[in-house]
């Protein structure tokens, strides 16, 4: 009661309506080639009846007493269990040989259950972001799987919505406990491609460790700075004091080399969390100093440097990178240049690589471009324009001894806005140009100025310089 329609319309930009769309009244077919025939359809005048069965008990054969342990009242629904049994195994089961039922809730999902039989009668519910998690919960509990599936794409689409506490933190655990893989990955990847929003919001602090460690053994995180992150951790570890074990973990997971020296001597002159478990990290502090010491090249030979701890992240701060924004992009080809650090070790400290970007939106491969025909006339096949895929290519303005034990990897960021946010969703690495990655801008319609990609007709991207180092001779220590 109070909705009004058999199927709840969309809330914003928060809310959705899950649930089978509508045919007009009348829908002409081609049937066996007869130009005459049409499709009679009254299917919104069925659910308005099916709605009136609900809201009214017409015909009830059936009754659902839900309760919960924080009241003493039942919410009582006349119910036909035709309609539920239909959708349900769970209650075509209750109902097979009784007709007064009594369903235990906790309060969050028997606040959502009238809309949830809503479902079961008209095919279509609208829910809030806080009502995810609950409504997936009622799904999942009676067998409703057109629904529960409803739910997990509503969830896969809306974690970029705003919300005043957060809520991909918490719909990541919630897909842990229910075993849903595929809602766990999306979310994991959204806050690693996202993590600097994430860490000056509320639901930071409600990261379970086993979050944590999983993000902080990646390298595809985008934020400002290792120091950043580690600023984050030392406020989490503060919050939640787990375990000294886990703390150690969790700082021994940070890239200390990937800091500055003076930010690392600050760090230990007033960091009280790096204070109290200094023993467990000190190895880590002191070869990062080693590493800022000597060169590069140098350091390799005596260290392991093919591990994650001299692997940069995804750093927005401009020594590692440069935001681009093409306005109009499928207009023509452009072109860029900016420099950034040689790389994160002081001793290169003053050294600065220029690099040349160059962006095509219709580049054609080889196997595509034009060929001469074999006619009297000699004349060009033309290529289609369709054909064309936008590609980017990176490369140094000169090349240089210092790059000698060090490759580069370049990762291109694409923003676009969701829910009235820009928001990270595409992340691309290569090594010169984007034809080594298939799937670069591939579902970008760069024609269209209501493609996703497009924040008012221009395209966003961020790039990214990430130097690799490698071992070149092996010495013995």
């Amino acid at each position: 009661p109070g909705e009004q329609g058999p199927c709840p319309g969309v809330w914003g930009s928060q809310g959705a309506a899950l649930g089978r769309s509508h045919l007009p009244p009348a829908q002409k077919t081609d049937l066996s080639g007869d130009a005459t025939a049409a499709t009679i359809n009254h299917s919104l005048t069925l659910l308005q009846r099916l709605q009136e069965l609900l809201q009214n008990g017409n015909g009830s054969d059936s009754v659902l007493r839900v309760r919960t342990a924080a009241s003493d009242e039942a919410k009582v629904f006349h119910t036909h269990q035709l309609l539920l049994s239909l959708q349900s195994e769970v209650f075509e089961n209750l109902l097979s040989n009784q007709s007064v039922v009594t369903l235990h809730e906790p309060p969050e999902t028997a606040a959502l259950f009238e809309k949830f039989i809503r479902y079961l009668y008209c095919g279509g519910v609208s829910i809030l972001l806080h009502q995810a998690i609950p409504m997936h919960q009622l799904a999942s509990k009676y067998r409703v799987w057109g629904l529960q599936r409803g739910v997990a794409d509503y969830m896969k689409t809306h974690l970029a919505s705003e919300s005043s506490q957060g809520h991909v933190v918490g719909w990541y655990h919630y897909a842990v406990r229910v075993g849903d893989a595929a809602l766990q990955e999306t979310c994991l990847q959204f806050l690693a491609w996202n993590l600097s929003a994430v860490l000056g919001s509320a639901e930071w602090g409600s990261v379970s460790v086993e979050l944590l460690l999983l993000l902080l053994e990646r390298s595809d995180l985008v934020l400002h700075s290792e120091l950043e992150l580690y600023t984050a951790v030392e406020g989490w570890l503060s919050r939640r004091q787990p375990e000294a074990p886990v703390a150690e973990r969790v700082l021994r997971a940070i890239r200390y080399p990937m800091i500055a020296p003076s930010q690392l001597f600050r760090l230990q002159a007033q960091s009280a969390v790096l204070a109290r478990h200094y023993a467990a990290v000190q190895d880590l502090l002191f070869q990062a100093f080693q590493f800022h010491a000597a060169s590069p090249l140098h350091f390799a030979k005596y260290f392991d440097v093919n591990c994650s701890m001299f692997l940069p992240r995804n750093y927005l701060a401009p020594s590692w990178g440069s935001q681009w924004v093409i306005n109009n992009p499928a207009r023509d080809d452009r072109s860029t240049s900016f420099q950034t650090q040689l790389g994160p070790s002081s001793h290169d400290a003053g050294k600065r690589v220029t690099w040349n970007v160059l962006f095509s939106p219709r580049w054609l491969p080889v196997s595509l471009r034009p060929v001469y025909s074999d006619s009297a006339s000699g004349a060009v096949q033309p290529a289609r324009i369709e054909d064309g895929r936008p590609r980017l290519v990176i490369t140094p303005a000169m090349s240089s001894p210092d790059f000698a034990g060090v490759s580069f990897q370049k990762t291109v960021l694409v923003g676009v806005r969701q829910q009235g946010r820009v928001l990270v969703k595409h992340a691309y690495s290569f090594h010169q140009s984007s034809e080594e990655v298939a799937d670069f801008l591939a579902h970008a319609d760069l024609q269209k100025r209501t493609s996703e990609y497009l924040i008012d007709n221009s395209l966003h991207l961020h790039i990214i310089i990430k130097p690799i180092y490698h071992s070149l001779i092996k010495v013995k220590k």
